[in-house]
């Protein structure tokens, strides 16, 4: 693997070239400089936005970037003149891009915000690389992305997953963190970006109205991206993102709102189109109007497979109006879904098929049965997957049949962990997984040291609790899953330090959590 030094490196350069902005064409690499194409120069630097790598497989991973002079223009397209703009990409062994492997123009299109997603190939596995991108004269920080080991092999993993990031609530710091810890890859769990709009509790000022329409979640998107630190995290790994239900709006639920909104289909749409202009993902995941194709896998050579859930898109309403409910017989229904019935089959097959050490769920709301009441009566979340019993068992079941299967969570703006029971009623039955539960970025605020023993003995299957901000980092080999649930002191101020809060370690082939 490379060294760390090197890692160290692009960390301090991403946040160099963060900081200096657009520079005059005579002082850049013989690379940087040229004309526009004889259209006028652009006025500033339009690389505002960072830069992106995501969605890595062992010889291919996708680059991305969006140009903007102004990022909060309210009209979402980010101050550019509307026209095409030819956008050449670099791919180098070196962050000095003295040994180039692959290069070439990509064009940014109004239509699409001027977000450019180029699919880089013939790549070779489990390497590390370097990239950056020009647009008339101008080059935007260095990225570092890596390559999926190739079959046949089992290379440790070091992977950073993190949910909830509300603008507004904090500053980003955990991302900042997460970069330096040099994980091999990012996964983001959902809700990336939050809809509302400013309210006067903020320590940050959102930018727009409540998102509703193409331009509100353009500019959103151009603001969390226009952040220091997200950019940093975004220029440091690849990524892997699915979204929860802020990236549209609250508990949304396939075609049906939050409350009744007969725009909600158009305000559907233009999350999606939005989303995808502003994420690191293959043209697979194009939208198609109100459609996405979200769901998806990777490998990481024989040690990990990743299976990247949808539970937003293809879900039932949820159950007895939403919220925590006490004898909801309609959570019970076995024909209610989550991930609807293809998704579904997609995944029981794709466990079926692996020959990984680890299977991994990446996907965004509570699994394990969580009880919320206390006392023998029994409260559940309908938004989580205990609104959704029979679908979760059945796929309880088939995570049973792999060799280690392992659920990551967001969502819930706490750290959590679980064993995953065999029969969720039961909590001496067999444990058939491992479900690890990371708190949010900022949403909520600064946390407390609140204990929360209620629920943990009310569900004794729940092995960890914490209510700070941060994020979750898990260390993947042949022998053991070691996970670290890492917190921040507070958000609402900038700059906080990072600590471990607590320490698990899985054992292969034993789907238990042991303090480490």
């Amino acid at each position: 693997m490379p060294s760390s030094v090197s890692r160290r490196s692009v960390l301090l350069g991403g946040a160099t070239s963060l900081a200096v902005g657009g520079v005059a064409a005579s002082s850049l690499p013989a690379w940087a400089a040229g004309s526009g194409g004889g259209h006028p120069p652009l006025s500033s630097n339009p690389f505002t936005l960072g830069v992106a790598s995501g969605d890595p497989w062992s010889d291919s991973v996708v680059l991305w970037t969006r140009l903007a002079l102004d990022p909060l223009a309210d009209t979402g397209l980010g101050g550019m003149p509307d026209r095409r703009f030819p956008v050449q990409w670099q791919v180098a062994k070196d962050e000095g891009f003295r040994r180039l492997v692959r290069t070439g123009t990509t064009t940014a299109e109004p239509a699409a915000a001027h977000s450019v997603h180029v699919e880089v190939g013939g790549l070779r596995p489990g390497h590390e690389y370097y990239y950056r991108f020009r647009v008339h004269g101008h080059v935007s920080p260095t990225g570092r992305t890596l390559t999926t080991p190739a079959r046949g092999t089992s290379q440790d993993l070091t992977i950073c997953f993190a949910s909830c990031a509300h603008f507004g609530e904090g500053y980003f710091t955990a991302y900042r963190r997460m970069a330096e810890d040099r994980p091999d890859l990012m996964l983001h769990l959902g809700d990336y970006q939050y809809e509302y709009a400013a309210k006067a509790s903020d320590v940050r000022v959102v930018a727009g109205p409540e998102t509703r329409t193409l331009a509100n979640y353009r500019q959103r998107h151009a603001q969390y991206k226009s952040d220091p630190d997200l950019q940093l995290a975004h220029a440091t790994s690849p990524w892997a993102v699915v979204w929860d239900d802020h990236e549209t709006e609250n508990n949304w639920a396939d075609e049906v709102p939050e409350a009744p909104d007969p725009g909600f289909l158009d305000r559907r749409a233009a999350a999606f189109r939005a989303y995808y202009e502003n994420m690191p993902l293959r043209r697979s995941a194009r939208p198609r109007g109100i459609d996405m194709r979200l769901y998806r896998r990777f490998r990481w050579g024989d040690l990990a497979t990743f299976h990247m859930l949808d539970t937003r898109q293809y879900r039932d309403d949820q159950a007895c109006g939403d919220g925590t409910r006490i004898d909801c017989a309609e959570r019970l229904d076995p024909a209610r879904t989550i991930m609807g019935a293809e998704q579904e089959r997609w995944l029981v097959d794709g466990f079926r098929r692996s020959h990984s050490r680890w299977d991994v769920l990446g996907q965004q709301v509570f699994f394990a049965q969580r009880d919320l009441t206390a006392g023998p009566q029994q409260g559940f979340s309908m938004d989580a997957w205990d609104g959704y019993r029979a679908n979760r068992d059945r796929i309880a079941a088939a995570l049973k049949q792999t060799r280690n299967g392992v659920v990551l969570t967001g969502d819930v703006h706490r750290h959590w962990a679980a064993e995953i029971k065999e029969n969720a009623d039961q909590p001496d039955s067999r444990s058939v997984g491992v479900e690890l539960v990371a708190t949010s970025v900022t949403s909520t605020g600064d946390g407390d040291e609140s204990t929360n023993s209620g629920q943990l003995a009310e569900n004794p299957h729940l092995r960890f609790f914490k209510n700070r901000r941060g994020y979750v980092r898990s260390r993947f080999t042949a022998d053991d899953l070691t996970t670290d649930f890492r917190i921040l002191p507070y958000v609402r101020t900038p700059d906080a330090p990072v600590s471990t809060a607590a320490s698990f370690v899985t054992e292969d082939r034993v789907a238990a959590l042991h303090p480490a």
